[in-house]
């Protein structure tokens, strides 16, 4: 295998040197350019994997640089990480799987986004080295994003239909494809829509599997934009509904007008006109989206900025009842992803047995605790010391196995934290679900005990954690007033656990596993 190549393009000599010292330190070459021209010059003579380039770099700024590699047959599949820069410029510079990272990043950020690129980098050449063998390929899209695969689709100039079935979070797994016609996309359809409107959707699918079938297309010209246009409009599209999620309007609320339509404006633009008369149609915002030919994000966006001038209005959403699990901590979609992510390093024909989630108790009374709550989920098997509480705070082994399908599970790993273990956390964390901490209402002191765990796992760019707080029974603590005090807590990661020996924890424990994922 070819080794991956990195060139740095980079005004500021000092960071590009302590780039290419990580790399060097971690076995990767790499060659320096300290202005535009100069990286020109190296990445057309010995094209370069990945470019890491200062956005303002001198005479030729990473956005032209960019632009006259992606036009040239022998660059065009390379890909940047762009330093630095106004974060809505930057946006604008991306290609498919570019990566951005501030000005004032810290070297190791930086490194980390490097190996993350080049680790893609090497799956999208695994999958083409599949496509040269077989005339058709698969594979899951835990591997490859959406985009990633019709990025590479393009620049390989290939013909046929790209199936996408995806794992959705409701459980749904509606079937979706995209029709290529010499690496240029001509047609896409999801469920009931087509065109850009369904080829943006799907561009969010992290989760199922993929299939491509190499065979003869009669285009029909739906798409007319160039793949690389489609997919830049599309990635831009996602990154601002992700941005504003939070105001934009839940799918399933009604929607309604505030005003007569004779009080609205005659002059109006042609998607908010179409918005506006959907609403008099249908009742729900998600109805509103989905009859729209519009894009999701512009059709949200529409009816954002709609509700804030009082046109219309939201109301609550109905929230269906929550179908009985059973026993069960995950329903069918959760355990495709659960094997999807396990199934990335098992290898090829070889079916992956179990995944881990690692535990780090702030002391034994809480671990002890967790094991007592989870000894209460049909499902979850206790290790026997664990069980018989003999496994102290210094204890590096298995806590629990819980079962997903039968046949595959999750491992809980307990991880001690004291500061002569601190050598195997950051290894430890390699490819695990997550890291649960657990804490005791004495808030700042626990947090002390594990934040040398969460730093160290902290410099991994995989990593995801979650922050149980073990509540005594009959003891009430608000979640603003714990996040008052954890600094390394986020709004996302924030759990309560009420330990009351009779009650059954079983819904709480499948809110905190749901969560964890991926």
């Amino acid at each position: 295998m070819t080794p991956q190549s990195v060139l740095i393009a980079d005004s500021n000599h000092g960071r590009a040197r302590r780039v290419a010292n990580g790399l060097e330190a971690s076995g990767r070459s790499s060659r320096i350019a300290s202005h535009g021209a100069a990286a020109l010059e190296l990445a057309l003579s010995e094209p370069p994997d990945l470019i890491v380039v200062q956005t303002d770099l001198p005479l030729v700024d990473g956005q032209k640089l960019a632009e006259i590699l992606r036009a040239n047959p022998r660059t065009r599949s390379a890909r940047f990480l762009f330093i630095g820069g106004e974060s809505r410029r930057a946006s604008a510079l991306g290609g498919v799987g570019d990566v951005f990272v501030p000005g004032e990043a810290e070297n190791e950020e930086i490194l980390d986004a490097v190996e993350s690129l080049l680790d893609r980098l090497e799956r999208i050449r695994r999958l083409e080295e599949r496509a040269d063998e077989d005339r058709d390929f698969e594979g899951r899209l835990s591997e490859l994003r959406p985009a990633e695969l019709l990025q590479m689709l393009h620049d390989r100039g290939a013909t046929g239909r790209l199936t996408l079935t995806p794992e959705l979070d409701d459980g749904s797994s509606p079937n979706g494809f995209v029709l290529l016609v010499d690496g240029e996309i001509d047609s896409a359809v999801a469920g009931s829509v087509r065109g850009e409107k369904a080829l943006f959707r799907m561009l969010d699918w992290g989760a199922g599997e993929f299939h491509f079938e190499q065979t003869p297309i009669v285009g029909s010209g739906e798409i007319q934009a160039s793949t690389r246009a489609v997919l830049a409009e599309g990635l831009r599209q996602l990154e601002e509904w992700n941005r504003l999620s939070p105001r934009l309007p839940p799918l399933g609320s009604p929607v309604r007008l505030c005003v007569d339509r004779g009080e609205l404006p005659q002059l109006v633009h042609p998607l908010t006109q179409e918005v506006l008369g959907l609403i008099e149609e249908v009742e729900r915002v998600g109805d509103v989206v989905d009859q729209s030919v519009r894009p999701d994000y512009q059709v949200l966006r529409t009816l954002f900025t709609l509700e804030e001038r009082g046109i219309i209005e939201f109301g609550r959403a109905h929230i269906a009842p929550t179908q009985a699990l059973g026993h069960a901590l995950f329903n069918e979609a959760q355990c495709r992803r659960l094997r999807g992510f396990a199934q990335a390093d098992a290898g090829q024909g070889r079916p992956a047995e179990s995944v881990k989630l690692l535990v780090a108790a702030a002391n034994d009374t809480v671990s002890q605790r967790f094991a007592s709550l989870l000894q209460k989920v049909p499902g979850a098997e206790l290790a026997p010391r664990f069980e018989r509480g003999r496994v102290g705070p210094d204890g590096l082994e298995t806590m629990a196995r819980i079962d997903v399908d039968g046949d595959f599970g999750i491992d809980l790993i307990h991880l001690p934290t004291r500061p002569t273990f601190a050598p195997l956390w950051a290894f430890a964390g390699h490819r695990a679900l997550g890291t649960i901490f657990l804490l005791d209402t004495r808030v700042g002191a626990s947090t002390a005990e594990v934040s040398p765990v969460g730093e160290a796992l902290g410099d991994r760019s995989d990593t995801r954690t979650f922050h149980v707080v073990l509540l005594s029974e009959g003891e009430r603590l608000s979640p603003d007033e714990i996040r008052d005090n954890l600094s390394l807590l986020d709004d996302a990661s924030l759990f309560l656990l009420p330990f009351v020996p009779d009650k059954d924890p079983g819904s709480l424990l499948r809110s905190l596993f749901a969560r964890i994922v991926p």
